[in-house]
């Protein structure tokens, strides 16, 4: 065979040999491709409205366990919700965490939270997560009248929270309508009694309370006999009792139950921003303050709220949160706004 004719059928024999082990190696299995690491790493930074102890424990253990750097920017519910709104895309949060319902459902109703994972929202029952499954429940609180036995005997006590309307309340109970606290509230007022009846039990309130700056407050005019009754979360209450007890030792709690709006459990809330540069991690955040290990530190800390996953008990000194008899309310349908449209309407802000 002449030469060129050999050159040319050993060009042709590897083409034809290149050209098959590409194919082959095009038909492998995928499982035999490394897949993308969903490890976390790096690091979060977490725009905060929960308690600041708690969410740096919480944090703390995260870093602990995953290596993840966590940057921690405290703030107030309401402030935070609204300036992730106005960051919109440029926002740099990964992860938002809250006290209060209503702040979560703000940036929820403006598109910026990502879909938390399935894994992460199987571990919160869904009478503490929103029906939307853009955020979750991390803890919850229980609202509760503290009330001064010396100015109040139990027969006394209102049956509702919407009995504080009655003009013999004049002047002897107290509230904070300035905070997101009562804020979120009055949003459970509205969502189970509607707008009318709760624009009117608001102008009754403003007609009827005494205002104080902060629930502490609130507890201490009670404590000190100021006024006979106040409307404020549990976990003040029992954190004071846990400590020296001086600014609560002269006051006992009682729980409306019955699904009254002033049993209402307020829905600690976490969600990952559309936003983040790192939602790997970010999801991780959420997936281990969720699980047992985070909500264990939350039962165990100083705050004295409610874990929500399933599984965790409360601190043995609360009682439980099925014995609180609250109304069922879904957490995506509060609404910040027409709440505070409400009570400026009544005169409250």
């Amino acid at each position: 065979m002449p030469r060129n004719r050999k050159l040319l059928v050993a060009i042709a024999l590897a083409a034809t040999t290149l050209t098959a082990l590409a194919a082959c190696s095009s038909s492998m299995p995928a499982s035999t491709v490394p897949p993308k690491s969903d490890k976390p790493s790096g690091s979060i930074t977490v725009y905060n409205a929960q308690h600041e102890a708690l969410t740096q424990a919480w944090a703390d253990a995260f870093t602990k366990k995953t290596g993840v750097t966590v940057t921690l920017r405290n703030g107030d519910d309401s402030e935070f919700s609204n300036q992730i709104v106005q960051e919109g895309s440029a926002s740099p949060a990964d992860v938002f965490l809250t006290e209060n319902s209503p702040a979560m459902s703000l940036v929820d109703r403006a598109g910026l939270f990502s879909k938390v994972d399935g894994a992460t929202l199987s571990q919160v029952p869904s009478a503490y997560r929103p029906s939307s499954g853009r955020w979750t429940g991390i803890a919850a609180r229980s609202t509760v009248l503290v009330y001064n036995p010396s100015k109040l005997s139990t027969a006394q006590l209102p049956k509702s929270l919407l009995d504080l309307a009655d003009a013999s309340w004049k002047g002897r109970w107290a509230a904070s309508p300035s905070g997101a606290d009562f804020q979120a509230i009055v949003s459970a007022v509205l969502k189970v009694k509607g707008k009318s009846a709760t624009l009117s039990w608001l102008k009754s309130m403003k007609t009827n309370s005494v205002a104080y700056k902060g629930n502490s407050t609130v507890m201490k005019a009670v404590n000190a006999g100021e006024i006979p009754a106040g409307v404020i979360y549990h976990y003040y209450w029992f954190g004071d009792q846990a400590g020296t007890g001086e600014n609560s030792k002269n006051t006992k709690l009682y729980y409306f139950k019955n699904q009254d709006p002033g049993a209402f459990v307020s829905v600690s809330g976490g969600g990952v921003l559309k936003t983040s540069k790192n939602p790997v991690a970010a999801q991780a955040f959420l997936a281990f303050i969720t699980g047992k290990a985070g909500q264990d530190i939350l039962r165990t800390g100083t705050s004295f709220e409610y874990p929500v996953a399933k599984g965790v008990s409360a601190n043995p000194a609360l009682p439980s949160l099925t014995s609180l008899d609250a109304p069922t309310i879904d957490p995506a349908n509060l609404n910040s706004k027409d709440v505070t449209d409400l009570m400026t309407q009544a005169g409250l802000l």
